[in-house]
């Protein structure tokens, strides 16, 4: 019954309509790619790489005299590290998630050079790698002590050859899918054959949800680095980790005075650094959706209480004519409800198209439709809330006063 007189209403005032819907349209579509981008953070903040992070301790040294025998310095290292207290293992690896670094290899399956690559994640490490990362094997089993190589011995040869690998689920299910990987061959070291001899449930890329073309493949060689070309990770108590780094910083040092340590994290310090921006996203967007709905929320309170002061005449009079106080409350709620509805159904479109900016922009993943919904709703809700005091002041005129007028 009220939908004619409000749409004959809101032909008189068209001006102020339009801006309310245009308003709503343009925070109905922000909000909804806001919420797009928070969600899409959260889960890059959220991501599990599958290592024990609150057990590492990640530290790295540089020498300022240049040992011998960096083997055998590094050799000596390790053993004195898995003394420490708290330690449980302790290795060294050429590159570590959140560091500095990304390493990657293209691989295949064949000894043509031509066939098409798989890139991946390249890992190599020193004896007891599987264990102080917290590689959980599926398939196949862990390196033997035999089986791992010197990087210097490797990296002299003429034709660099590493006869084993363990791979992550995903590259096994990328190169052999429907099969077991176990025994199957790769050619990744320098066009080298090696067997596939374990397979893990995950190893993350080393810049995970950050690194341009990020590969979710990674594989793991049985090289020792050197403290020159590596970094030492250990694994420690929880509740031992600073004391742990300290002494192995100490440790290191005392082993040839003439090195510093450059690094000493804790690994999930290193996280907490590495997605800071991200939470900043996150947390900017969130504000950015709390400043868009508080001034909608205003430009609706004060359009309705500017049509409450135009109409103080026709409510007196329909109040005189028996209308009830929740008949004007309705009739304002119906009419915010009407201006909402299309200011809503034109942001949905403006949202898609904001959407696929982003797409080309930034290559997020498309605009889930569950999102449509809810910012809806959202809005709608807002709208209700916002007008209900204009509204509620309306209803509240006596028709006498509102006809004197």
């Amino acid at each position: 019954m009220d939908i004619l007189p409000i749409l004959s209403t809101l032909r008189r005032h068209k001006t102020a309509a339009g801006l309310i819907v245009i308003e709503i349209a343009l925070t109905s579509a922000i909000v909804c790619n806001a919420l797009h981008l928070i969600s899409h953070r959260l889960g890059v903040l959220n991501r599990d790489t599958g290592l024990p992070e609150a057990e590492l301790v990640v530290l790295a040294a540089r020498s300022t005299g240049g040992p011998a025998d960096p083997d055998e310095l590094t050799a000596r290292d390790l053993a004195a590290l898995r003394t420490l207290p708290g330690v449980k293992d302790a290795t060294i690896v050429n590159q570590i998630v959140y560091g500095h670094n990304s390493n990657n290899s293209g691989v295949h399956i064949t000894a043509d050079k031509n066939e098409q690559r798989t890139v991946a994640a390249h890992y190599v490490g020193g004896e007891g790698v599987v264990a102080t990362m917290g590689l959980q094997l599926v398939e196949g089993r862990d390196f033997k002590p035999e089986e791992f190589l010197a990087s210097s011995v490797v990296d002299q040869a003429e034709q660099p050859s590493v006869g084993q690998v363990i791979i992550n689920r995903s590259m096994a299910d990328k190169l052999f899918p429907g099969q077991s990987a176990l025994g199957r061959t790769v050619y990744a070291y320098d066009e080298a054959p090696s067997t596939v001899i374990g397979v893990v449930r995950s190893l993350p890329h080393p810049y995970p949800g950050k690194a341009e073309n990020e590969s979710e493949h990674a594989m793991l060689f049985p090289v020792r680095p050197t403290f020159r070309n590596g970094t030492y990770l250990l694994r420690v108590a929880p509740a031992q980790r600073e004391a742990a780094l300290k002494a192995a910083t100490a440790a290191i040092e005392r082993n040839d005075p003439s090195r510093i340590v450059t690094q000493g994290r804790l690994l999930s310090e290193m996280r907490a650094e590495f997605y800071a921006q991200d939470r900043s996203m996150a947390w900017l967007m969130g504000g950015v959706i709390v400043a868009l709905l508080v001034v909608t929320a205003f430009g609706i309170v004060g359009l309705a209480s500017f049509w409450v002061q135009q109409r103080t005449r026709m409510i007196g009079t329909r109040r005189a004519m028996g209308a009830t106080r929740g008949q004007i409350l309705r009739y304002f709620q119906l009419e915010n409800f009407l201006l909402s509805g299309v200011g809503i159904a034109l942001g949905m479109l403006g949202a898609f198209g904001l959407s696929l900016v982003l797409m080309a922009s930034y290559e997020l993943p498309p605009l889930p439709l569950a999102f449509l919904p809810v910012g809806a709703l959202v809005l709608w809700g807002l709208g209700q809330l916002a007008v209900l005091a204009p509204a509620r002041r309306a209803a509240a005129l006596p028709p006498v006063a509102a006809l004197r007028s």
